[in-house]
């Protein structure tokens, strides 16, 4: 039996680098009620900043999508045994190969100098990550961090 959340939001916003220390802050906001350790809330501020930044940088590069519709969607549960799950997704291009795109030091933006380490900090950083995208349609990140 699959259990409701104890607490959730969900927000819109534009897919600007200025929004990147937004997306930050509402999860700071939203995981301040389980009172985290401070390495804790940066871990957690670290995974979402790179997985927003990978939607900013990537999800709507060379498409025709209007700048009025490249967003992120971004949603937060709070589930028992104080664990968060955040979501950040997109409704750009997608990911063509989504495990190749986890590879270190893989990019598809090295002309920009990109490392190529967003999905590998992700990772780092988050208890879990998973990945789910369709060509044309967009991608969702989904990170998973448990407190203690």
């Amino acid at each position: 039996m699959k259990r409701s959340p104890q607490n959730r939001f969900k927000c819109v916003f534009p897919a600007k680098s200025a929004n990147e220390s937004f997306a930050r802050m509402i999860a700071s906001a939203f995981v301040a009620q389980l009172d985290p350790r401070v390495d804790e809330l940066a871990d957690l501020k670290t995974a979402v900043s790179e997985a927003v930044t990978n939607v900013i940088v990537h999800a709507y590069a060379g498409t025709d999508i209007p700048p009025e519709e490249r967003v992120v969607i971004m949603s937060g549960e709070l589930r028992e045994g104080r664990r968060i799950a955040v979501t950040v997704k997109d409704r750009g291009k997608g990911i063509e190969d989504v495990k190749k795109a986890r590879e270190p030091l893989f990019t598809t933006s090295a002309a920009e100098e990109r490392s190529g380490m967003g999905f590998t900090v992700m990772e780092t950083f988050a208890d879990t990550v998973k990945v789910a995208s369709r060509p044309g349609k967009g991608t969702s990140v989904r990170l998973y961090k448990r407190f203690t």
